[in-house]
């Protein structure tokens, strides 16, 4: 299973950047998402940002593999982790919809 995760830079060094993770700081090549500035958010994967992402998704991002590892533990209780998804009906992407219901 291939997983992103969700890093917000702390300092820039030409190509790569000093990263925050919840499990600590990792050096991570910036070379696909080109110059960013320290408190900037990334996707990385396999030691380098994929793209640069907004706090909220960051945040929905780590609250899903902090579900994830809760679910791997045998834990319950992890549904606040998806409160965005709570409460309302799955949605397709624009994409994938009928074209009667696009831009509806």
């Amino acid at each position: 299973m291939c997983v992103g995760i969700p890093m917000q830079v702390i300092e820039v060094d030409g190509s790569r950047a000093l990263c925050r993770a919840r499990d600590g700081e990792h050096a991570i090549d910036m070379s696909l998402v080109g110059t960013v500035e320290a408190g900037t958010w990334v996707m990385t994967f396999l030691g380098a940002a994929r793209e640069t992402i907004s706090e909220e998704t960051a945040r929905q991002s780590a609250d899903a593999l902090a579900a994830l590892e809760m679910v791997m533990r045998g834990d319950v209780g992890f549904e606040h982790l998806f409160a965005d998804l709570i409460d309302r009906e799955p949605e397709l992407p624009e994409f994938l919809r009928p074209k009667t219901q696009r831009n509806a």
